[in-house]
C-alpha cells in the first residue's frame, strides 16, 4: 500500500509543476485525471506530454492510475457530460472514445487501472432501463480494456446510477469481464452509511485496484480535508493492509486546488504516518 494524490486537486497547476510538487512532497503514486492541461485528448501536444509523464514517473519511481472524472472536458456546457447513460448514440460514442483514449494512455504509462463511473440516471427512464443502457455501453470499453490488458476500476459514486457497492454488485453480475474491478472511495462508503468500512474492504478485497481517500460526514457528499469530517482512519488503513492491498491510496480533494500546495503537504503529513504505522505492525 502506497500513498498517492489525485491530480484533480491540482487544476491550477501546470502539469509539470504539479507532478514535481507531489514527488518532492514524498508521494509514491499519482492518480492522473485526464484534464485540461493534463494529457487532454483535445491537446495536439498530448503525445509529447505523455512521453514526458512516462519519463517523470519512471525517474521518480511513481505508480499511477488514470482517472476520467474531469469537469467540462468533453462538453464545455455540462460538467461531466456526456456519460455512458446518454440517450444520443453520438454522445455515448464521444465518452467511449474518450475512455478508450484513457486506456491507451494507461498502457503507455503502465498504469494500475483506468478509473471510471456510471453517470447520473436520466430522469426519463427507469432504473432497470438505465442499468441496461450502462451495460450495453460499458461492454465495448471492457472489450477494449481486455485487448489492451488494462483493468477498469469502476467507482460507485453518490448521486450516480451506481452509487453504492450493492448496485456495483448487481452490475458485475450483468457483465462477464475479467477486467472489471473496483475503485473504492473511503469517504463514499461513510457518506452512504456503508459501515463498518472494514467489512466492505474485506468483501471487495479481490477486486480492489484503486483507493480514493478523504474525510467526509455521514450523509453529505463533500470531500473534506482530514480532520474536518467524521472518519477515524487508522482502522481503515489497517483493513486495507489486512486485505493485502498493495496499490495506491489516493487522496482526492478536487475542490482544494485553490490551496493545493498547502493541501498536498497537510494531507501527506496526516496520512503517511498512518500508513507507515499500519505496515510496520504487519
Amino acid at each position: 500500500m502506497i500513498i498517492g494524490y489525485n491530480t484533480n486537486g491540482l487544476s491550477n497547476h501546470r502539469a509539470d509543476d504539479g507532478l514535481e510538487l507531489l514527488a518532492n512532497t514524498g508521494f509514491k503514486s499519482v492518480a492522473i485525471t485526464i484534464d485540461h492541461g493534463w494529457l487532454s485528448p483535445r491537446d495536439p501536444n498530448a503525445p509529447v506530454q505523455i512521453q514526458k509523464f512516462k519519463h517523470f514517473l519512471q525517474e521518480h519511481r511513481l505508480s499511477n492510475v488514470i482517472e476520467t472524472g474531469a469537469r467540462f472536458l468533453l462538453d464545455p456546457t455540462a460538467k461531466h457530460s456526456p456519460t455512458l447513460l446518454n440517450a444520443d448514440p453520438n454522445q455515448v460514442k464521444k465518452r467511449i472514445d474518450f475512455l478508450k483514449y484513457c486506456i491507451d494512455v494507461a498502457v503507455e504509462l503502465e498504469s494500475d487501472c483506468v478509473s471510471l463511473w456510471s453517470g447520473i440516471k436520466p430522469p426519463d427512464i427507469s432504473f432497470n432501463q438505465a442499468i441496461e443502457r450502462l451495460v450495453t455501453n460499458l461492454r465495448p470499453v471492457l472489450e477494449y480494456a481486455e485487448q489492451r490488458k488494462i483493468d477498469i476500476g469502476f467507482e460507485p459514486e453518490p448521486g450516480m446510477l451506481i452509487d453504492n457497492t450493492g448496485r456495483f454488485e448487481r452490475l458485475i453480475h450483468l457483465l462477464d469481464s475479467p477486467r472489471l474491478k473496483m475503485t473504492l472511495d473511503i469517504g463514499h462508503l461513510f457518506c452512504l452509511s456503508e459501515i463498518p468500512i472494514a467489512n466492505y474492504i474485506e468483501k471487495w478485497a479481490s477486486l480492489l485496484v484503486n483507493i480514493h481517500i478523504e474525510d467526509m460526514r455521514s450523509g453529505v457528499h463533500e470531500h473534506l480535508m482530514f480532520g474536518e469530517g467524521q472518519i477515524y482512519f487508522p482502522p481503515v488503513i489497517e483493513s486495507l493492509r489486512d486485505a493485502g492491498y498493495k496499490r495506491g491510496v489516493h487522496i482526492e480533494l478536487s475542490r482544494h486546488s485553490h490551496n493545493a500546495a498547502e493541501t498536498v503537504k497537510q494531507s501527506f503529513e496526516f496520512l503517511d504516518p498512518i500508513i507507515k504505522d499500519a505496515l510496520a505492525e504487519a
